[in-house]
């Protein structure tokens, strides 16, 4: 063979080289890696009671990868936090290469009577912080006890789609829809869902999730 036949030949390996490496490396081919999600809330997705796997990033991932998704789900939610208290550890709960985080938090603030305007200011901060870091959200509402009175209803259950709105986010509307009032799905406390509450859960918000997962940038 002529040196330069040679060199073509050699040339035209290259090309083909380089355009399979392109094609591994490229980050919007979901097989190419693992998406890392973050799950950040309270108790209600913590797993109050439960066990780890019966949690809800343990159940929501199970799901997921069932239905062919290369997921991993951290489970970084605290029983008993409040949106504000979320606030203060998300610098450090939430690594740099999550790819999307559930936002559950609100409950307690409404259990505890807080102001609603608190609570919205505090989550606001969360999303800001997050989608600054390049960071989606997928927002998860919750509706405050209706004892509450009608003046706080109101105003608490608002906080959830004007941020989604505001923010440009996907929104679950109500965490706990299906579940809420339901003995059968909750522990003896009535408040936290127990493992089949979980499932329900877990059933009802996989489609919003896969709609969110399939909209994510590359990165």
């Amino acid at each position: 063979m002529a040196f330069g036949s040679l060199s073509a030949a050699w040339r035209a390996g290259l090309l083909l080289l380089g355009l399979a490496t392109a094609m591994a490396a490229d980050p919007s081919d979901a097989a190419a890696r693992t998406l890392r999600l973050v799950a950040f809330g309270d108790s209600l997705s913590a797993g109050y009671q439960l066990a780890q796997n019966d949690a809800f990033p343990s159940r929501l991932e199970a799901a997921l990868k069932a239905r062919g998704h290369n997921v991993v789900i951290e489970n970084a939610s605290v029983s008993g936090d409040t949106a504000s208290g979320g606030l203060e550890r998300l610098d450090w709960g939430v690594a740099e290469d999550t790819d999307l985080v559930i936002l559950e938090l609100g409950a307690n603030d409404a259990l505890r009577g807080i102001d609603p305007r608190i609570t919205e200011q505090a989550l606001d901060e969360i999303i800001t912080k997050l989608r600054s870091r390049n960071i989606q959200v997928l927002l998860a509402g919750m509706m405050a006890p209706r004892n509450n009175g009608p003046d706080y209803v109101a105003a608490f259950d608002a906080i959830y789609p004007r941020l989604a709105e505001r923010h440009g986010i996907p929104l679950y509307p109500f965490f706990l829809d299906g579940v809420q009032g339901r003995a059968d799905l909750n522990l003896a406390d009535g408040i936290h869902p127990n493992p089949s509450g979980v499932r329900v859960i877990v059933e009802r918000i996989l489609p919003v999730v896969e709609k969110t997962l399939a909209a994510l940038p590359a990165r």
